[in-house]
């Protein structure tokens, strides 16, 4: 299929999009948001599809115009724009029970099934998944690089260091539920891994989001707990170098960059989840002017090891004006006393996986931090800060979502071709084969919207709204993965001892955290649609 001929289904996408837009807010004028959820999760998903196709469009352009667009990858192309063509169209999965239909948004897809015909006979055909099946049982791959120097030299540099210092070593960790050890911290630290997007005034290595994510995916693509490490320090970083004072800056920024802190993320809190003008953990000022925080947080990851809380509390009256950003410090936490500092204790929360940093429920009474702990020195400005960093923390969950699918591939594919089931590799069967070729044309696909994301961010546009797209593909994309992987497998899938059991386990984390998949779709249909509800 030629490039001009995907551009062409683009396009009918696109209009199909804008018509479905367009119906949505007619009924959210009508009826308002939370009444039509339905519709605007749908939009939000069929939106998120059509973005997709766009960015896997820009990649093929790219390739094209750089002689590296082989066989393969127009195979697998036409296979994405086939398949989703033919699930926007006819019924698109927004979870594993329930689709949107155009039909359902009071629209008749004939017009665009009718335009996109030809694609998704040909995306969708046995030849294409055979031809792409093929490829792959040859040893073949699929085009990664970017044509940037740099950037290609830091997904090696990671490829590398994953392959030879986390992946032999992550499953172990999972199953004794080990915190990540302390030496692998120290040499992503000398990597510069803390302080990828830090400026280089404060310690950092001055780099965009682009180049995070690579990291992140490379990472992940060992074990989830290594790429999600990074995490912390990038909102921390994040918050600071945007809303922190001069002192702040100074203070904080040269120590997360290079290691030396390791920052942890207090925002939830156990009656509120997402609801974040609800908060009730409170800040209030001592005799002395510090400020004493009393109130109970949870899913607190990294909580123990960490000596840096970015603390969310409440320092004035309801509703997210009263929220305060803190920049609060404690010691580091150790096995026999994990949190050693007065007015404040907590417990492990037992998780099915996403394990190596551990997550906490925590207890605040009279908790001190000092006077000029405010980020910025701003009371009221908490909820706005946290606010900014929402774009590239969603990018970074995209970028981990594609590094967990990427293992659950590799998984997957090593077992289907050495397991030999009635004389033949398991690979040699369809259905096997089928499962492994949407693998990895949804990696991809899930690839190229976290980087598209990711360049709008670095242009400094904002970006909710791809962002949200690129987390809510990539979620959907890992636990698929995942999930087909250990399908493969079969019965010895399901062994504890099995890696595709850690790999399920922690892929099905990338639907909830960083906004649930519901919530996620709610604020990208907000925010294509303009509304405020």
């Amino acid at each position: 299929m030629t490039i001009d001929r995907l551009a062409e289904a683009a396009d009918a996408a696109r209009r199909l999009a804008g018509e479905a837009r367009n119906a949505v807010r007619a009924r959210i004028e009508a009826a308002g948001l939370d009444p039509e959820q339905r519709a605007a999760h749908g939009l939000a998903w069929i939106e998120t599809t059509v973005a997709a196709l766009e960015a896997l469009l820009a990649w093929g352009r790219d390739l094209d115009a750089r002689g590296r667009l082989g066989e393969a990858e127009r195979t697998l192309l036409t296979i994405a724009f086939g398949e989703y063509c033919a699930q926007i169209g006819s019924g698109l999965p927004i979870s594993a029970s329930e689709f949107v239909r155009p039909q359902q948004l009071g629209l008749d897809p004939a017009r665009f099934l009718g335009e996109t015909a030809t694609i998704v006979a040909t995306g969708t055909s046995p030849e294409a998944r055979a031809r792409l099946a093929a490829h792959i049982r040859d040893g073949g791959g699929i085009a990664e690089e970017f044509g940037d120097d740099i950037v290609d030299s830091i997904r090696d540099q990671y490829r590398r260091f994953t392959a030879e210092k986390i992946t032999p070593h992550a499953h172990g960790w999972h199953l004794a539920n080990a915190l990540i050890p302390d030496a692998l911290i120290a040499e992503l630290a000398a990597l510069g891994t803390f302080g990828i997007c830090i400026a280089p005034e404060y310690g950092g290595l001055g780099l965009g989001k682009l180049e995070m994510c690579v990291v992140t995916e490379e990472l992940s693509r060992g074990w989830i707990g290594a790429g999600s490490l990074g995490t912390r320090s990038e909102i921390a970083g994040e918050l600071i170098s945007a809303g922190g004072t001069e002192a702040q800056k100074a203070d904080w920024l040269p120590r997360i960059a290079s290691g030396e802190v390791l920052p942890t993320a207090v925002f939830t809190e156990p009656s509120n989840g997402s609801d974040l003008a609800g908060l009730q953990t409170r800040a209030v000022r001592d005799a002395d002017g510090d400020w004493r925080i009393s109130g109970a947080k949870t899913w607190i990851t990294h909580a123990a090891r960490s000596d840096l809380m970015t603390l969310l509390v409440r320092t004035g009256g309801p509703g997210n004006a009263g929220l305060s950003m803190f920049l609060a410090p404690k010691p580091r936490g150790t096995e026999a006393d994990p949190f050693p500092a007065a007015g404040m204790s907590g417990g492990e929360i037992a998780v099915l996986g996403y394990r190596g940093m551990r997550e906490y429920e925590l207890m605040f009474d009279g908790f001190a931090v000092p006077a000029d702990g405010v980020l910025g020195g701003d009371e009221g400005q908490g909820f706005r800060q946290l606010m900014r960093t929402f774009e590239g923390a969603r990018i970074q969950t995209a970028a981990r979502a594609v590094g967990v699918a990427w293992r659950a591939y590799e998984l997957g594919l090593s077992y289907a071709l050495e397991r030999r089931q009635f004389g033949k590799p398991l690979f040699d069967f369809p259905r096997v084969s089928d499962k492994l070729v949407m693998m990895l044309v949804e990696i991809v696909a899930a690839r190229e919207l976290a980087y598209f994301a990711a360049r709008e961010k670095d242009k400094g546009r904002r970006c909710d709204v791809e962002a949200g797209m690129a987390k809510l593909l990539a979620a959907r994309v890992a636990w698929t993965n995942a999930d087909n992987a250990l399908q493969i497998h079969g019965g010895n899938g399901y062994a504890l001892e099995s890696e595709i059991s850690r790999v399920l386990c922690d892929a099905r984390i990338l639907n909830i955290f960083e906004g649930a998949a519901e919530i996620q779709a709610h604020v990208i249909a907000r925010g294509l649609l303009a509304v405020r509800n």
